[in-house]
């Protein structure tokens, strides 16, 4: 194994709460290791792919609609969860990470390791900033992100 750890932030910054993936790396710069990869992505599944090829772990942060809505929660996803998606829930994206999954396992293209840390939103129109409770979780999100690239590290390159 490589050890190599990617984190991708999948979302659109100018979509109000789908900007918080993109928001999370940009906060975790400076606080990962140098060689961890930080990527941001709109989703497609092709390009998440190719983002994360060779990577032994992969850490995924996203956006989810969820009914009822309870913007802010946060959630730690496992893939097979992730490829199930939660009942209620949605990607904010015309592709759903669940279908990504989907795709990379028939594919034979899935990480040794994935976690997908996601955080329920409000508002994703087209101009609109994150929304308070999206902004208020930012920083959990981003330690959660923060604390699986070391772990990855302790487990591929030892104390």
């Amino acid at each position: 194994m490589s050890g190599r750890v990617v984190v991708i932030g999948v979302g659109n910054p100018l979509r109000g709460d789908d900007g918080i993936g993109p928001a999370v790396v940009e906060a975790l710069r400076g606080r990962v290791p140098d060689d961890t990869v930080l990527a941001i992505s709109d989703g497609e599944p092709a390009r998440l792919l190719d983002l994360w090829r060779g990577a032994d772990t992969v850490v995924i942060v996203e956006a989810l609609r969820t009914r009822p809505a309870r913007p802010g929660a946060l959630h730690t996803l496992t893939p097979a969860e992730a490829a199930r998606g939660s009942r209620g829930t949605a990607s904010t994206h015309g592709f759903g990470l669940g279908d990504c999954l989907a795709l990379a396992e028939a594919l034979g293209r899935l990480p040794p390791r994935l976690v997908v840390h996601a955080v329920e939103v409000a508002e994703v129109e087209l101009g609109t900033r994150l929304s308070e409770a999206v902004r208020s979780a930012l920083p959990e999100l981003t330690d959660r992100a923060a604390a699986s690239v070391r772990q990855a590290y302790a487990r591929d390159h030892g104390p």
